[in-house]
């Protein structure tokens, strides 16, 4: 206990010095620098920024991770039959705040919106604090559930924004070879937010945990505000004298809070990435609840079941910062984004295929540590390049879209379409191979989108870099 409270203590100090340290130049070639690039394809000029960009998605996470055990026991609490009816309100929430997000982005600049986004979260979480100590026992019921949907809002939201903010700070080249080891930071920070409430729970109590949780959000806003000053560090930075007058601030993105809806409407790309997306959800949901169903058939202790799960999280974490640090930027450069995207695909092709033939406990487990950990590791940094070579008003407002309702709008389709398939009598297999088809057809769009990427970064002119949002403020 004494190791885990120094370790947040730690991070905590330890990233607030990295925040500060970030706006110091370097005195010469950035320490470790030789160790680094055997794990990453980064030049000198890009470790400062790709360290922060770690560190900031690190603390990200773990604040999420922090609140999201307690949300989970919430969901439970509340009736595991009225879950379907709280993934509605999630995307009744999401459909929302969009808009309200998007009217951000037009009227202030990143360096503002972005912490604004944050803080909006950090608040909630004290009002969510104050009502859990101070409500009776017969209300907290429906404060879990409100709980529960704020949480599924709060992951897809603050994981989203970090992702539009990377597609916004590095070129189309750099995002090959830096997403996937980016993606470390987050995986690290899931363990590590997953590790508090499991050792805290019961001494701090889960309403506590809600401030630990605003602590870390609090530091990955500095992290913003560091690495807004650092978006034009590049291998070829471009000469002050080049730049435009007041270019040294930033533009604000303007345009229409109800953009992201209409620009993925007429962009054949964007609603391609729906596609994609949605696909890809409706997947994750038949596997969830397959694997719930043999699950409890195959082990029937609840203690158990939990070790299982513990297990298969565990595998998922591990595989996932392996590939992450080794596999994902060579994986990109060998193949390109159109076959980079496509594994994850047709890994679940062939998963679905083996589980519709053999409903076993083995292979569920090997299916999904193997889909979880390339999602995170392959799958997500790739669809993120996607989004790269898109107008930088929608790598905010259509992104935030795609990520966060599009997304929840999938887990809708796959939750009652699972239903409805049970209702008329498959089973695991019948509904394993019905996935089949579904995730040939996600192998198809995302050789598309693969091949769309590839020409829209082929027709941007290979200028020297401009910092990110370079202009006057309007």
């Amino acid at each position: 206990m004494p190791f885990l409270v120094g370790a947040i203590v730690l991070a905590v100090g330890a990233g607030l010095w990295l925040a500060r340290r970030g706006g110091r130049s370097p005195a010469g070639p950035p320490a470790g620098l030789g160790l680094l690039r055997r794990a990453v394809d980064v030049k000198p000029d890009e470790v400062r920024i790709l360290l922060l960009s770690c560190a900031y998605f690190f603390f990200i996470l773990t604040s999420y991770y922090i609140v999201r055990p307690i949300r989970d026991q919430m969901g439970v609490a509340g009736g595991v039959q009225n879950l379907p009816w709280l993934f509605s309100g999630t995307l009744a929430g999401m459909l929302v705040l969009n808009p309200l997000f998007s009217a951000l982005v037009v009227r202030f600049p990143r360096k503002r919106f972005i912490p604004y986004t944050y803080r909006f979260f950090m608040l909630n979480l004290l009002v969510f604090f104050v009502l859990l100590r101070s409500l009776p026992e017969p209300q907290q019921i429906w404060l879990g559930r409100a709980f529960y949907i704020w949480v599924s809002v709060f992951n897809l939201f603050v994981v989203s924004v970090f992702w539009a903010f990377m597609t916004d700070i590095f070129r189309n080249e750099q995002s090959k070879r830096l997403f996937g080891f980016i993606g470390v930071g987050g995986t690290l920070g899931a363990i590590f937010g997953a590790s508090i409430t499991a050792f805290f729970a019961k001494v701090l109590s889960p309403p506590n945990l809600l401030l630990v949780s605003m602590v870390f959000i609090e530091v990955a806003v500095q992290f913003v505000r560091v690495l807004g000053r650092h978006a034009g560090e590049s291998p070829r930075p471009t000469p002050a004298a080049a730049l435009p007058a007041g270019a040294a601030k930033e533009r604000v993105i303007g345009g229409n809070a109800l953009a992201g809806l209409t620009h993925v409407a007429r962009s054949p790309y964007l609603l391609g990435i729906c596609v994609y997306m949605l696909v890809f959800t409706v997947g994750s949901t038949f596997l969830y609840f397959q694997q719930a169903q043999i699950v409890s058939q195959a082990v029937t202790d609840r203690a158990a079941q939990t070790a299982l799960f513990a297990r298969i999280d565990l595998m998922v974490n591990v595989l996932t910062v392996v590939i992450q640090v080794f596999l994902t930027g060579r994986l990109l450069k060998w193949f390109g984004v159109s076959v980079t995207l496509a594994l994850i695909p047709a890994v679940s092709a062939i998963g679905f295929l083996g589980l519709g033939l053999m409903p076993t406990l083995a292979i569920v487990i090997a299916f999904q540590v193997a889909r979880r950990a390339g999602n995170f590791a392959v799958a997500r940094p790739t669809r993120e390049v996607l989004f790269t070579v898109i107008p930088r008003e929608d790598k905010y407002k259509a992104k935030s879209f795609i990520d966060t309702f599009v997304y929840r709008a999938g887990d809708q389709v796959g939750a009652w379409s699972y239903k409805l398939m049970g209702l008329f009598g498959l089973g695991v297999s019948g509904i394993a191979f019905v996935a089949v088809p579904i995730s040939i057809m996600w192998f198809v769009m995302s050789l598309w989108l693969g091949r769309r990427q590839a020409r829209m970064a082929g027709r941007q002119p290979d200028e020297p870099f401009i910092p990110a949002g370079a202009g006057v403020v309007t």
